[in-house]
């Protein structure tokens, strides 16, 4: 009865807070964002985004995860995050290794949705948010809001997985090749991307500036479709990202952030395990992958229930 009126009292005051924080981002965020698109967007997005407004109900110090899955979502991708923690994260062992997915989210001026948010917090437990406008231009910020939760409240854990909400991932792989790193500090893996230049075509969605990124190349980075990296690194990006200059693509940043860290870019495998496209699915090919990208959320079910039949059978390469 006690943690059933707890629950009442966190649910009203977090819409009371919420409604407050929509007056003060609607006068704020949201008219500044429409004028500020361009040359100054780097300077104001990189403005603090405040406390958490939502965290997951799990204590990391209690039962320490081995991998812990930070899906970028939105708030309106409800049945996305529902088919999701039905499939590939949901909480389970592998290997006698614990894995647990949460969800990073924006805030949204639609009030119903927001509370929509709330409710799916209070019965799941797994929606990290802060707030700032959920736009794909805040994806920087939604990535560090993830890196900088687990810095402050899940530094037990041993790696970490950034996934977008259209991907497949392979858990039972993943755990399979992380569990054979020797070396389990200084890590990162994805798909590798180098020598990649801005693009200076304003009408692009992937646009830099010249104000944004003056040089012309980009150190290495992972694309932001999936990546992995060892727990430490989270503490390490979160401490440096302060200093480095504020890109909207979190990939990049990301990566600015590892190359002033001399934190060297490695593969997870020989062959490849990241397809930041998609994939034609067969069971045996996506039993030896970790992610596939542009994976519709009704073939994330009938993918992982076809993946977890087949684990027991030969497949033709042996």
């Amino acid at each position: 009865m006690a943690s059933k009126r707890l629950r009442q009292i966190l649910f009203w005051t977090t819409i009371l807070v919420f409604a407050g924080l929509c007056f003060l981002i609607k006068w704020t965020s949201v008219g500044v964002c429409n004028f500020c698109r361009t040359k100054t967007e780097d300077m104001f997005l990189k403005q603090g985004s405040g406390h958490f407004l939502l965290v997951p109900h799990s204590d990391c110090s209690q039962n320490p995860p081995f991998l812990v899955i930070l899906v970028t979502s939105s708030p309106t991708d409800l049945k996305v995050r529902v088919i999701i923690r039905e499939t590939w994260g949901k909480k389970k062992l592998i290997a006698n290794k614990f894995i647990v997915t949460h969800f990073l989210l924006g805030t949204t001026l639609n009030l119903e949705e927001q509370v929509a948010v709330i409710n799916e917090s209070l019965k799941y437990g797994d929606i990290i948010q802060k707030n700032f406008i959920d736009t794909y231009y805040n994806l920087t910020l939604k990535t560090m809001m993830g890196i900088e939760w687990i810095h402050k409240f899940c530094s037990e854990s041993s790696f970490v997985m950034k996934a977008d909400s259209d991907v497949f991932v392979n858990t039972y792989y993943l755990t399979e090749l992380l569990q054979k790193k020797i070396q389990n500090t200084r890590f990162f893996t994805g798909f590798l991307k180098q020598n990649e230049h801005p693009i200076r075509k304003i009408s692009s969605k992937w646009y830099v500036s010249k104000l944004e990124y003056p040089r012309n190349i980009y150190p290495p980075f992972c694309s932001g479709t999936s990546y992995v990296f060892s727990t430490d690194v989270a503490s390490l990006v979160y401490r440096i990202s302060d200093n480095i200059p504020f890109i909207k693509l979190e990939d990049v940043f990301i990566g600015l952030c590892l190359a002033e860290l001399d934190i060297k870019l490695e593969n997870l495998h020989s062959k490849q395990t990241f397809f930041p496209e998609r994939l034609e699915f067969s069971p045996c090919r996506f039993r030896k992958i970790v992610a596939s990208h542009f994976v519709k959320p009704h073939e994330l079910m009938i993918f992982w229930n076809a993946l977890e039949r087949s684990m027991d059978e030969k497949c033709p390469d042996g």
